[in-house]
């Protein structure tokens, strides 16, 4: 085997908000780190020392300016790289099949510099068999081969936008190896800046462990989903239902329901595991349904808001409705996949006029049209003629909800939490205040 003259200990490939934080905690730990994108803009902003994602602040982009990170859009950059770590995005088709256009460019980027010797890890969510069966064979095209002339492996990404107690160093890491050499390079490599690296036995059952993960959360958001639906015709308290079944202490995990589902994980990341069942010739029933149940929440959404104007003797087409928050979760600025948008839509297409509060966006639009963003929230809450709570923002206490808002539906449960300090599941007596209505 060749040996390469390497000028960076890491090349992260794709600088969003998964291959931004690796890059810092590489840096972090001592390690020479390049990021590469395809966006010039990304890649001039993080040069002088601005970022693009909510978890990393410019502070944190000038600690690694000062540790020797620098960004590029120049794929030469992969010639000299001792590691190689993919994370770009990995999207649905229009037509709701797997898109890889981002994994197969960078694939053939790096093919087109790969030195012998080099590791190169894939971090993009995927069906079982993409690094054997779509990386590996581009990457081939070198002429060099994978578990003899360099390494390839797969370690899912875990990362959680916002999440103050959990990032990269402390969350432990899924690894799988091509082969057993490249397993173990690629554990030795986490191993410098994460606690704990978990080894799988290869990389389909790493690339199936993400899709197992997101799948069962899918699945339980669905259920809790379905029920919100019919609870409140059979009478029950589901938050109150969720909260007592919370106490057992074993055998139960709390999820709560909801607009709908978004980020990237959830909407997106099952359809590849039932993507690849298909090709077998078999239906993933769970995973259909649950996409089912959790895309059509916006439509319950607003039948809610129907009936209560309805009860107030309003029509949803001459009322005014304020959403507050607009990102897919509480907190960042991130909007992929948010339901706030079908929501809206729903909502405009019966022709309310909608209004919109978000602390962390300023302009938002539904199909192509702006929506107004309100100045004063305290303000619009006593002036819309019903308000929708889509994301629980920390801002929207039930303090300011209870107290501003003539007519209130809280999608998030905002006003069955005591305190957003204290844990989901810690709630309070229900609420009684006419006009408030809680999904």
């Amino acid at each position: 085997m060749g040996v390469s003259t390497y000028t960076s200990d890491l090349v992260v490939v794709g600088l969003g908000y998964v291959g931004l934080p690796l890059a810092q905690e590489a840096s972090r730990s001592g390690l020479k780190v390049t990021g590469l994108d395809v966006s010039q803009r990304v890649v001039d902003g993080l040069n002088a020392g601005k970022s693009h994602i909510d978890d990393l602040s410019e502070s944190d982009i000038a600690d690694m300016r000062m540790a020797g990170f620098t960004a590029t859009s120049d794929p030469s950059v992969l010639r000299h790289a001792q590691t190689i770590v993919i994370c770009v995005p990995t999207p649905l088709s229009e037509e709701g099949s797997p898109d890889l256009g981002a994994v197969t460019s960078a694939a053939e980027a790096i093919s087109a510099h790969l030195s012998p010797g080099t590791l190169v890890i894939l971090e993009s969510t995927t069906f079982p068999g993409t690094t054997d069966e779509v990386l590996r064979p581009i990457l081939e095209r070198s002429g060099l081969v994978a578990g003899q002339d360099f390494h390839l492996a797969f370690s899912p990404e875990r990362i959680d936008p916002g999440n103050p107690l959990f990032g990269v160093s402390n969350t432990p890491k899924v690894v799988g190896g091509y082969t057993d050499l490249c397993g173990e390079l690629a554990a030795a490599f986490y191993g410098k800046f994460v606690r704990t690296v978990v080894r799988a036995r290869g990389t389909r059952e790493a690339e199936m462990a993400k899709l197992l993960e997101n799948t069962y959360r899918h699945v339980n958001i669905a259920l809790v989903n379905e029920m919100a639906v019919f609870c409140r015709e059979l009478g029950v308290d589901l938050w109150d239902a969720i909260a007592c079944a919370a106490t057992k202490p074993f055998g139960f995990q709390a999820f709560y329901p909801g607009p709908g589902v978004g980020g990237h994980c959830i909407p997106i990341d099952p359809n590849y595991l039932s993507y690849k069942v298909k090709t077998l010739g078999y239906p993933f029933r769970f995973v259909e349904l649950a996409q089912e149940i959790n895309t059509r929440m916006p439509d319950h959404v607003l039948r809610r808001v129907q009936d209560m104007l309805n009860d107030a003797g309003l029509a949803l087409s001459r009322a005014t409705v304020l959403l507050l928050g607009v990102t897919y979760k509480a907190d960042i600025a991130d909007q992929r996949e948010s339901p706030a948008r079908p929501v809206a839509a729903k909502l405009a297409e019966k022709g309310a006029t909608l209004l919109f509060h978000d602390p962390h966006v300023t302009e938002w639009q539904v199909d192509g049209s702006p929506v107004q963003r309100v100045p004063d929230l305290e303000e619009a809450l006593g002036e819309a003629d019903l308000t929708v709570l889509l994301t629980d923002h920390r801002e929207y206490t039930p303090e300011l909800l209870l107290k501003r808002s003539r007519r209130l539906l809280d999608t998030r449960g905002v006003l069955r939490r005591a305190d957003h300090d204290l844990p989901e599941g810690r709630l309070t007596a229900p609420v009684s205040r006419d006009g408030v209505q809680v999904l």
